[in-house]
């Protein structure tokens, strides 16, 4: 008689878990979910309301510039007044764009240069150099006005383009070639040793390789230092008169004999503001990437 194997009997197949049931916020979720919209719903009206009131008084007439209302007939007297009008403010326009502009087209290549360098070359001094590039942050522009102003006084410079230029890029490079390093220390070597095999030179690893691979970071970059040089006010005080006064200085002319000019004040106010807001729009999907390029390696 042939011997059978017992086969053992199959497991029972197992039910699939019943799905537990959604537990309903409780009374204390509820109130931490409603302060987090008020605390953001706070901070939103104390960030734009400044904002949002000064873009109204802009189109307010001059009778209803120290009023409340919010609903009034909307005029452009107060643009009309500082474009071409009596407070002309349009030379002081230019020279902003022109210096910022000028400021930062000099700045990107020279900062660009610079963090190459100490990111990829060991150097005697290197470390004591980033050092003193960051430091330079730390002093305050006041300490250097007047040496700044005594330079240029001696040069035959005051009240030019090319002083206010110089004076911007000795606060910008510093800055953003700290910034750009980080950057440049995120790109992988092994592309630039690739390229380098290829025969590609110096100068054109730079231009065809570094340019394109740090272009988010070159953005961030770009924005910094044209903001910084839009928004400078304590050296276009000492430096600038009137051929090349900047349009933060030229601001303080509204301050009249019979006070203050308001409703052309946040005209003006708006003039400045309007270059941030467009560049912030052109950059934004570059500025979260430019901004976190340098920090994961």
């Amino acid at each position: 008689m042939t011997d059978m194997a017992v086969k053992p009997a199959p497991a029972p197949a197992r039910s699939a878990p019943a799905p537990r049931p959604r537990r309903r916020p409780g009374g204390w979720a509820i109130v931490r979910a409603a302060l987090r919209v008020l605390a953001t719903l706070a901070i939103l009206f104390f960030v734009l309301f400044p904002i949002l009131w000064m873009a109204l008084t802009a189109f307010k007439p001059a009778r209803d510039a120290f009023s409340t209302a919010v609903v009034f007939a909307p005029t452009l007297d107060n643009f009309a007044a500082i474009l071409g009008g009596a407070s002309d403010l349009t030379g002081a326009l230019v020279n902003s764009v022109l210096i910022a502009v000028a400021t930062t087209i000099v700045s990107i290549p020279l900062a660009l240069l610079a963090a190459y360098a100490f990111s990829r070359y060991r150097f005697p001094g290197h470390r004591g150099m980033l050092l003193a590039i960051v430091a330079t942050q730390f002093i305050p522009g006041v300490a250097i006005a007047l040496p700044f102003l005594t330079l240029f006084r001696s040069l035959g410079l005051i009240d030019t383009h090319l002083a206010l230029v110089v004076v911007n890029l000795s606060l910008v490079v510093p800055y953003i070639t700290w910034l750009l390093k980080g950057f440049v220390d995120g790109l992988p070597i092994e592309i630039e040793e690739a390229a380098r095999l290829d025969g590609c030179g110096q100068v054109s690893l730079l231009w065809r390789v570094i340019t394109p691979l740090a272009a988010p970071g070159i953005f961030v970059a770009a924005v910094f230092s044209f903001l910084l040089s839009w928004n400078e006010f304590l050296f276009p005080t000492f430096l600038a008169r009137t051929d090349a006064s900047t349009l933060p200085v030229a601001l303080m002319t509204l301050v009249l004999p019979e006070g203050v000019a308001w409703g052309q004040m946040a005209a003006a106010g708006l003039l400045v503001m309007a270059p941030m807001l467009i560049m912030a729009l052109l950059v934004r999907k570059h500025f979260a990437e430019g901004m976190t390029m340098g920090a994961v390696k």
